[in-house]
């Protein structure tokens, strides 16, 4: 416990106030809890963006290969702030999870829901995104290991019939083989995402966050890079890069990676846990309206419906747990 309190602190004191220092000097002025619900408000906000960025610039360059460069710039940044702050480096027994939630977190998920949102309108795919805590449920309940609450239930039923509803309006999609890669790439991306979750929880430690980030998005980056070289003709040389996908990498480096995860860890020090969730509700409703003002996506009654009973099913799994624990 103390060599988590301790770096909590780190966190808190050194990586949060060094980004709020930057800040106007009214907003500095603000309580802790104005501050959080700032940085919250940021985090649900930026990360809604990410996923109509991210469909920007896949339409110009190879997907894999966008994910790779902004993992190793993002994992290159927080590596060397960490280094700079001359940390001392984690222990041999310390790699190999970061190793396999690299690869689970990042090579596959990140790299895969980016692929798939190439085919995939970017709201869709941020709704895709919020759903993996119902695969979580499911992976403990069919493990035997866990006997889901009732409520829990009931939010996993509700969250499938939102994913019915919505893709009922896409019905005719379906007939498309592009739109069926990307859903399948997009539900790949999310059991990829459930499965790092639930290795972290079974086989926690304490790493620095920002070693521990910076390593996993910098070796999923490599490894990524490696991939689209490897495997697509397509891929491009640097000088060959178009602007706008240079800008969809940085937007997601700088907002999506620094600054996002800054403003994330903030609230969630100074926050309750299940007010810090709401990111994950408001994130898809942020990327639905981003994608319709930006790419013209469609917002329909049925998407926003099914949307909304969607968020409402992972709310309730979410709230069960919450009360459980």
């Amino acid at each position: 416990m103390g060599k988590l309190k301790e770096v909590r602190k780190w966190i808190v004191s050194d990586a949060i106030n060094g980004l709020l220092f930057y800040l106007p000097g009214k907003l500095k002025k603000q309580s802790t809890s104005f501050k959080a619900l700032f940085s919250l408000m940021v985090v649900s906000i930026v990360w809604g963006t990410t996923w109509v960025v991210s469909k920007q610039g896949v339409m110009q360059m190879p997907a894999l290969q966008m994910a790779g460069l902004r993992q190793m710039l993002g994992g290159g940044c927080y590596l060397a702030y960490y280094i700079s702050k001359k940390n001392p480096w984690p222990g041999k027994q310390e790699f190999l999870p970061l190793f396999i939630l690299a690869i689970l977190n990042f090579v596959l998920s990140n790299g895969l829901s980016t692929w798939g949102v190439k085919y995939i309108p970017a709201g869709l795919g941020a709704i895709m995104g919020a759903i993996f805590p119902l695969w979580i449920v499911l992976a403990g309940f069919m493990a035997g290991k866990s006997s889901p609450p009732l409520l829990s239930v009931i939010g996993i039923i509700t969250g499938f019939a939102g994913i019915c509803f919505i893709f009922y309006r896409h019905l005719p999609d379906f007939l498309v083989p592009e739109f069926r890669l990307g859903i399948i790439l997009s539900l790949a991306a999310t059991w990829s995402w459930a499965a790092g979750t639930i290795y972290t929880k079974r086989h926690a430690r304490v790493f620095n966050p920002y070693f521990g980030l910076g390593f996993q998005m910098l070796l999923g980056g490599i490894i990524l890079s490696v991939i689209s070289v490897a495997t697509d003709p397509g891929h491009l040389s640097i000088s060959a890069i178009p602007a706008i996908s240079w800008f969809a990498i940085f937007y997601l480096v700088i907002f999506g990676s620094l600054i996002g995860f800054a403003c994330y860890v903030y609230a969630l020090q100074h926050l309750p846990t299940t007010q810090t969730a709401i990111y994950a509700y408001v994130n898809p409703i942020v990327a639905l309206i981003t994608g319709a003002i930006v790419l013209g996506e469609e917002l329909s009654f049925t998407i926003l419906t099914g949307c909304m009973i969607t968020l409402a099913g992972i709310y309730m799994v979410n709230r069960s747990y919450s009360q459980k624990e």
